[in-house]
């Protein structure tokens, strides 16, 4: 089993980060049922800006943690960084 760190940048224009093992669905729940994060409800609709596949959920978890103690700015760098990959 695989797990997904990702990046959601809601309608309101805030960044949501979290962890999951099915991405296609975690966002569809984050748009439109009482699933997704309390925070994102009142925030749609969101859009995936960053996603990263991981083997386990510690170091997902961990990655995750990371991410969320940065800034805004240093959150859109590592967007950034990574679609300049692509």
């Amino acid at each position: 089993m695989s797990y997904y760190l990702y990046i959601l940048k809601c309608a309101d224009g805030t960044l949501y980060t979290g962890i999951t093992v099915d991405l296609k669905r975690r966002i569809i729940e984050h748009n439109s049922s009482a699933l997704g994060a309390k925070y994102t409800r009142g925030r749609r609709p969101v859009t995936l800006i960053f996603s990263k596949k991981f083997r386990t959920r510690s170091t997902a978890s961990v990655a995750e943690s990371r991410i969320k103690k940065l800034s805004r700015e240093e959150k859109l760098d590592v967007v950034k960084k990574y679609a300049d990959r692509i």
